[in-house]
């Protein structure tokens, strides 16, 4: 994977820096830390800047999530309300203003997650989805994708560039960082799951 990355981003500079990450975003499988860190180290020995990698790398990542935004845009509350009236829903225990009640809390306490979760795997893609669907406002979206993005690409893309040739060492710590924070994603959905089970399934 690595070499077609490198002969990509050869050919096509920061717009094939931008697509990459946009990708990434789409699609979590793709490894920003691999494309952010190898164009850190390209910095060192092409024409790319540090800069203009990072800014690249930022739009790419508000392209990638704009296309998530869009797509939580379509599962309005009225929709997800009718979904949730299904009859296999209600036998996980849901109720008919539980897509309500999650947009409020959205609203209320998830905006943050725009920022934050820009910096943690798995998340920094899908948190696009809620903040569609609880449509906030275009504008705070984008500056709050934007500025916790070029935080995330700005470690990476700096890293890569300082280690120079070990870029791969930096990859091997985020990769362990990743590991690490889907483990404990999964212990607490494992958690909520057990707590939901409880309160509307078994009861």
């Amino acid at each position: 994977m690595n070499a077609w990355i490198t002969d990509f981003i050869n050919q096509f500079g920061y717009i094939a820096i931008a697509l990459l990450i946009a990708l990434e975003n789409v699609f979590p499988p793709l490894p920003s830390e691999i494309i952010l860190t190898m164009s850190g180290f390209m910095t060192t020995t092409t024409t790319l800047s540090i800069i203009g990698v990072i800014s690249a790398a930022t739009i790419g990542s508000l392209i990638g999530a704009l296309i998530l935004y869009a797509v939580g845009r379509q599962l309005t509350v009225a929709r997800l309300t009718r979904l949730l009236d299904h009859r296999l829903f209600k036998t996980l225990g849901f109720h008919h203003d539980d897509a309500q009640k999650a947009v409020n809390w959205f609203n209320n306490h998830g905006t943050s997650g725009i920022f934050y979760g820009r910096c943690i795997p798995v998340i920094r893609s899908l948190i696009s989805i809620p903040a569609g669907i609880a449509q906030i406002s275009l504008g705070k979206f984008c500056v709050l994708t934007v500025i916790g993005s070029a935080l995330w690409n700005t470690i990476l893309v700096v890293l890569g560039a300082w280690v120079g040739q070990s870029w791969n060492k930096i990859v091997i710590i985020f990769n362990e960082y990743t590991t690490i924070a889907i483990g404990i994603m999964a212990v607490i959905c494992l958690y909520f799951a057990y707590r939901w089970y409880q309160k509307r399934i078994k009861k």
